[in-house]
């Protein structure tokens, strides 16, 4: 209930998270193993972005991170409000770390690639944008 998702948000502010995650499944959007602190602030992150706040998604992005610092969603959601906020090539480091952690998760690596394409594409990195968008798959 809502007192173990407080429980654990306290807890996770100085110490590690209790369990590692498991391998999540393939598919990006379902985050299971993320612990529930971690996952309330990257649904709280959605909504900031959505609403334009960048800088305060991004903020919360890395709190979740401190509870889940293996977790590839989390890395590629900051890797996307990087991206608007502009800072290409930090963006594309964050995708590169999210599929570092990606392992099996291809929908998930390859949005990573197509961040850091476009990463690449605007810091006038055209031969390795183009690399990029053949490992996303892209044309």
């Amino acid at each position: 209930g809502s007192k173990s998702s407080k429980l654990a948000m306290r807890d996770s502010i100085g110490t590690a998270t209790r369990r590692p995650a498991p391998p999540s499944p393939a598919e990006p959007a379902a985050v299971a193993g993320l612990a529930p602190a971690a996952d309330g602030l990257a649904r709280q992150a959605e909504q900031q972005r959505q609403t334009g706040d960048y800088a305060g998604a991004a903020a919360t992005l890395e709190r979740s991170l401190r509870i889940a610092p293996r977790e590839p969603y989390l890395w590629n959601r900051l890797a996307r409000v990087r991206m608007e906020q502009g800072l290409t090539a930090q963006a594309g480091q964050l995708a590169a770390r999210s599929n570092d952690y990606a392992g099996g998760q291809a929908g998930l690596k390859k949005d990573n690639w197509r961040i850091i394409a476009e990463a690449k594409r605007r810091n006038g990195d055209v031969a390795g944008a183009t690399e990029a968008e053949q490992r996303a798959g892209g044309n």
